[in-house]
């Protein structure tokens, strides 16, 4: 397995390969969790040199965990803005 992830504002965009087969795309809000049920076939591909590519992950926990860190690092910025 294997997902490349892309942040384009607000949204999050992944490709996976499941055994070097595509699994799709798929597309979530930057606080949200991703599935296997959530990638579809028949989405828009995106380059890997493309602006907004943050990295390879090796599985969705990995991605997952990747998206709640950014959540927390954003959280505790906005706590210390307000300080």
């Amino acid at each position: 397995m294997g997902f490349a992830l892309w942040r384009e504002g607000p949204l999050v965009y992944c490709e996976g390969t499941h055994e070097y087969r595509a699994m799709g795309t798929a597309v979530v809000h930057e606080n949200g969790v991703l599935s296997a049920r959530d990638f579809q076939r028949a989405g828009a591909r995106r380059t890997r040199g493309s602006v907004g590519f943050v990295g390879y992950f090796a599985s969705l926990g990995e991605v997952n965990a990747y998206l709640r860190k950014q959540i927390t690092r954003r959280s505790s910025h906005r706590i210390l803005a307000t300080m």
